[in-house]
């Protein structure tokens, strides 16, 4: 039997193992109504391969769903309830769910989409019928192998259809003690997680150290900024995790006097800025362990003491380098300019490869193509962005899609973000690419302000133009400002939506038409032209 379902067979006791809003359940009664759901699991589902999708939110039904799947060996395919139509359909038939657990929103998804796939809807008089007959049912006694798959989760992806990666009963394991040792995960601990439970970071960050710790794990629906503070001390939270710019959407709520007022220790995720990193551990004394982090687990980058501003930290060993993903060659290492400007950054930047083999990466579920092309000659291709220092210090520099080309100058997005999030009335920014009229591209930059704020084109030029750290060529050339910054389940912000939208949206579009100019509103003229 696998260690992670030899370690879920052993739940007992009284201790709160996690709570919804004023409900909770102990881990005796987790442990009950997993093996009810195993038990259904096992009577019902016959087919080959026996994959359960589920398509619910984070709450008692997921947890329940989740672990007896695990119990009985089941392969579980976690859905997203943002996915939709040809798309939802696709997640469904590319990981062969033989059955899907959904709520009443989830199976009007789903019937939208045209899925034909067998549905039990939790709530339903035919579903508690289900539950009856293996109501008592004792905790299953299966041989899991731990190379048996345990989860298929889909990666975030935002240019192309995303990909289901294997995680195995084994590594998931692994991963989840790794980080329990490393962070001093204890049964006291009790962990806040509003990010959707079948997504990696709440996996590897939330759901499985809790369960493996014996701690409580709180979860929430969805993610809000003005409830956060208030509901870490209502629940005794002690560490939250988080992915892309959850702290700068904390951060944007007023701030106040009690704000350290609270029991959180740790908050642990990955792609905060530097800036709201600092800012957010001094408002909230909290621990702040930023990483770089992916689904897949091919590459590990770790953080030291003491290393630059904006640094991701060091690899974990000499196998992971920057490289040119065309000539295999390794990139040169970044040179600065006197104001700590990456100089040569079209030479620098190119994509982390851990030439020693793929890590903890397992492949992507039914996907030969995407298998070969991150392990290309036996490594492991990350497709993120990335230079180093002299001193061995990974800068991120954004996803592949992230890359531009201005002038015949190669520059990534991250970067010239880091810059334009230094303005004190910019809460979000995203830097991307749009066709030039001519050749290559052209910088669009979208940014939401803070509540109080108006945009003023003249100041805002005039802020870009003294940063001693932003490149003449990675000044934008259209600025939209917008009071909605479109993101995903993740809440990653979408690029691929801002980029399909360029200037033709609603919002205020500000442009530059020479470098010399100032930005000017656009009108209908300037659009068409």
């Amino acid at each position: 039997m696998s260690a992670l379902t030899d370690h879920l067979l052993s739940l007992r006791g009284t201790h709160v193992a996690v709570r919804v809003e004023d409900q909770q359940v102990t881990y005796a009664e987790l442990l009950s109504e997993a093996s009810v759901r195993a038990a259904v699991i096992a009577a019902e589902v016959s087919v080959t391969p026996r994959h359960v999708g589920v398509l619910l939110p984070n709450g008692f039904e997921a947890m329940y769903w989740l672990i007896g799947a695990l119990l009985t060996g089941a392969p579980v395919v976690g859905l997203n309830s943002t996915r939709r139509g040809t798309e939802l359909a696709d997640d469904v038939r590319h990981t062969d769910c033989a059955v899907i657990v959904a709520d009443g929103e989830g199976k009007a998804l789903l019937d939208a989409a045209g899925v034909r796939t067998p549905c039990w809807v939790i709530g339903t008089e035919e579903h508690q019928d289900r539950l009856s007959r293996a109501a008592g049912a004792r905790s299953p006694s299966v041989l899991v192998p731990e190379d048996r798959i345990a989860i298929l989760i889909f990666t975030s992806g935002t240019t192309n259809a995303p990909k289901a990666a294997i995680r195995t009963h084994g590594s998931l394991a692994q991963l989840a003690s790794r980080f329990v040792e490393s962070c001093s995960i204890s049964p006291h601990d009790v962990a806040y997680n509003a990010m959707p439970w079948f997504h990696s970071n709440a996996l590897y960050h939330a759901v499985i150290p809790t369960l493996l710790s014996g701690g409580t794990l709180v979860l929430r629906p969805r993610f809000s900024a003005s409830q956060f503070i208030h509901e870490a001390r209502r629940y005794g939270v002690t560490r939250f995790n988080y992915v892309g710019k959850v702290l700068e959407y904390i951060l944007a709520t007023p701030e106040r006097a009690d704000d350290l007022d609270n029991s959180i220790r740790l908050a642990s995720g990955s792609e905060a800025s530097e800036r709201d990193i600092a800012q957010f551990t001094r408002r909230f004394g909290v621990w702040v362990r930023d990483g770089f982090g992916s689904t897949e687990s091919g590459i590990a980058i770790l953080r030291e003491e003491g290393m630059p501003r904006g640094a991701l930290g060091v690899a974990a060993d000499d196998t992971t380098v920057v490289m040119d993903a065309e000539t295999e060659v390794e990139c040169p290492r970044a040179v600065f300019d006197e104001n700590g400007v990456l100089a040569n950054g079209s030479e620098a930047v190119g994509e982390m490869v851990n030439t020693g083999g793929v890590g903890s990466f397992e492949g992507y579920y039914a996907n030969d193509e995407a298998n070969a092309e991150r392990t290309r000659r036996g490594w492991y291709w990350s497709g993120d962005l990335a230079y180093r220092d002299q001193a061995g210090y990974f800068y991120f520099a954004g996803r592949g899609y992230d890359w531009l080309r201005v002038d015949g100058e190669n520059f990534a997005a991250v970067p010239v973000e880091r810059v334009v999030l230094q303005h004190p009335d910019v809460v979000l920014a995203a830097v991307y690419a749009v066709p030039d009229p001519n050749t290559g591209d052209r910088l669009m930059l979208t940014v939401e302000l803070t509540d109080s704020a108006t945009f003023d084109p003249d100041g805002f030029a005039a802020f870009l133009d003294a940063q001693p750290d932003l490149g003449q060529k990675w000044r934008p050339t259209f600025v939209r400002v917008t009071s909605e910054m479109p993101v995903g389940h993740t809440n990653k912000i979408q690029k691929t939506v801002l980029r399909r939208q360029a200037w033709l949206t609603d919002d205020a579009v500000w442009w530059r038409p020479g470098r010399d100019h100032g930005y000017r509103l656009m009108d209908a003229a300037d659009v068409e032209g």
